[in-house]
């Protein structure tokens, strides 16, 4: 592989530097959407290396600056990973990410930076001061020994101050959240909270005199408490204290409403800018899809996370003079639903979900639906549709795990299918085909499918014992993955179990509430005894 010192890519444009402030009224800003996972350093006017304090949104040529979260490494170090985090809305690390860091032999870093999730978001870089040399009064040991203003360290070239990471060193003394500044720091509590005088401490806050309640927009004395109010056409989201415009999050659509008075008279767009929002009169609403509009795809811990980024833009109207007359203010919503990645589904009855939407702004949750369909024939291509099927003993039964919404960049692993004789999921007469991901029949066959998400397979019809035991009802457990990621369980596929005893407690452990809330049930599958 190429040393990364010697084989990097520069980045040198005079608006990443943190120096470089957006004025609304001019251009597009910045997003670094191009960036594919390449190693790049910091030249000329971008500046030396990236900031590792948090930097102001509209800096650095976009709206949300990334920056890194955490110090520059030492040559002997190799290379490291940081969190990168992008600046917006008052908050430091409203996004985060990892990237890889290197300290190079001639005292510069290079960074592995990724496409960031959503624009505008642009990687950052900054003019560090060069260490004063030190004014020697009578004797002196070294004549080139540097010394650096407090709150900054000697980098490793020997003249850089680079940035102290205070919060690195016990948190900064902050009881919940610090933030690195430059040259500084400072403590920050979560909503509802506020700093103690100490400036460290957190205290709950006991009405709207203080910091209005930490209430996005209206505080309410209600009694000995207070509560927080929002405007007509926003939401409280579930932290009680912000008012966020409607989401709602569906398998085949993602809805966003919001009010006309919160636009004014911008013009509202998603990040493929074709994607355009319509008014009512009310409200201006953007319908868009898991697979349009630039919707971002990612799988985090036990969820699959669709993001996209509601822009408002200056409209552009024709003057009277024939000039273009631009107002300034914009307007950016970051919009996120949330699907669960554990499924349990049934064959045949697919009852309403009820899905009560949280209803907030940047968050929702949603459901990424897949269905049990029982086959025709191997052609995997026609279900039984109108009547479940009526199979003999000597039949085959084929049937298949089917994705209503088809995304790139997922896959899935059918974790487990078993059958039982009644159309309970807990019923304890069951019979594994599938556990833990691996085959428990060995008259199991896997056929390969077009669509990656789909999985399809063939196995004898069977019943169970008891001349009462007519019908044979499936269920199956699907986990959704990232397709990129090589040590995600989907990657692993089959793996066996120790303890068989435990696998239910194991897998319930793995996804908390997911099984219950997610379980469809139905059936049957009837089996003809006579010839």
């Amino acid at each position: 592989a190429l040393d990364p010192c010697s084989a990097y890519i520069s980045l040198n444009e005079p608006w990443r530097n943190t120096e470089h402030r957006i004025n609304g009224s001019h251009g597009q800003p910045a997003c670094d959407g191009h960036m594919a996972g390449e190693w790049y350093r910091f030249t000329g006017m971008a500046g030396d290396a990236m900031p590792t304090f948090c930097i102001a949104e509209n800096h650095c040529g976009t709206h949300a600056p990334i920056w890194l979260n955490g110090s520059h490494p030492r040559e002997a170090d190799g290379v490291v990973a940081r969190q990168a985090c992008a600046s917006f809305n008052g908050n430091c690390c409203l996004w985060n990410s990892s990237v890889d860091v290197k300290a190079c032999p001639g005292g510069y870093y290079v960074y592995r930076l990724g496409k960031p999730s959503v624009c505008f978001h642009a990687y950052c870089g900054h003019f560090y001061d060069i260490c004063d040399v030190v004014d020697c009064q009578g004797s002196c040991l070294d004549t080139s020994d540097c010394t650096c203003s407090p709150g900054t360290t000697l980098g490793p070239d020997g003249q850089t101050c680079l940035d102290e990471n205070e919060c690195e060193q016990g948190n900064g003394g902050c009881s919940e959240l610090c933030v690195n500044l430059k040259n500084s720091y400072r403590c920050e509590c979560g909503v509802g909270r506020t700093l103690g005088r100490d400036g460290k401490a957190c205290e709950e806050i006991e009405g709207c005199h203080n910091n209005n309640g930490g209430c996005s927009h209206s505080c309410v004395e209600v009694g000995d408490s207070y509560q927080c109010e929002c405007p007509r056409g926003l939401v409280l989201s579930e932290d009680n204290h912000t008012c966020q415009v409607p989401v709602l999050c569906k398998s085949s659509s993602i809805e966003v409403s919001i009010p006309k008075d919160l636009v004014g008279g911008l013009d509202l767009s998603l990040i493929n800018t074709s994607c355009k929002g319509v008014s009512n009169g009310t409200h201006v609403n953007i319908h868009f899809s898991l697979k349009s509009c630039g919707t971002i795809v990612d799988v985090i811990n036990d969820k699959i996370i669709a993001t996209n980024l509601v822009t408002g833009l200056p409209k552009q109207t024709p003057g009277s003079n024939g000039d273009i007359i631009v107002r300034t203010g914009k307007l950016l919503i970051p919009v996120t639903c949330e699907f669960p990645r554990r499924y349990t589904i049934s064959e045949g009855y697919v009852p309403n979900l009820r899905n009560s939407p949280l209803e907030i702004m940047g968050r929702n949750q949603g459901v990424f639906p897949f269905t049990l369909e029982i086959f025709k024939d191997k052609e995997f291509e026609e279900p039984y549709r109108d009547s479940l099927p009526t199979l003999k003993l000597r039949d085959s039964l084929y049937f298949g795990i089917e994705p209503l919404v088809h995304v790139s960049g997922l896959e899935t692993l059918v974790e487990s299918c078993f059958a039982t004789p009644t159309s309970k999921i807990d019923e304890i007469l069951k019979y594994y085909l599938i556990q833990d991901g691996c085959v428990s029949d060995d008259s199991v066959k896997q056929y390969t499918s077009k669509d990656h998400l789909a999985k399809h397979f063939q196995v004898p019809v069977f019943k169970f014992v008891g001349k009462d035991n007519k019908e044979v009802f499936l269920h199956c457990r699907i986990l959704v993955c990232g397709a990129l990621d090589e040590s995600s369980r989907c990657a692993q596929g089959c793996r066996r179990r120790m303890r068989r005893a435990a696998n239910v407690e194991d897998e319930e452990e793995e996804a908390p509430g997911h099984m219950a809330n997610h379980v469809l049930t139905g059936g049957p599958i009837r089996i003809d005894m006579d010839d």
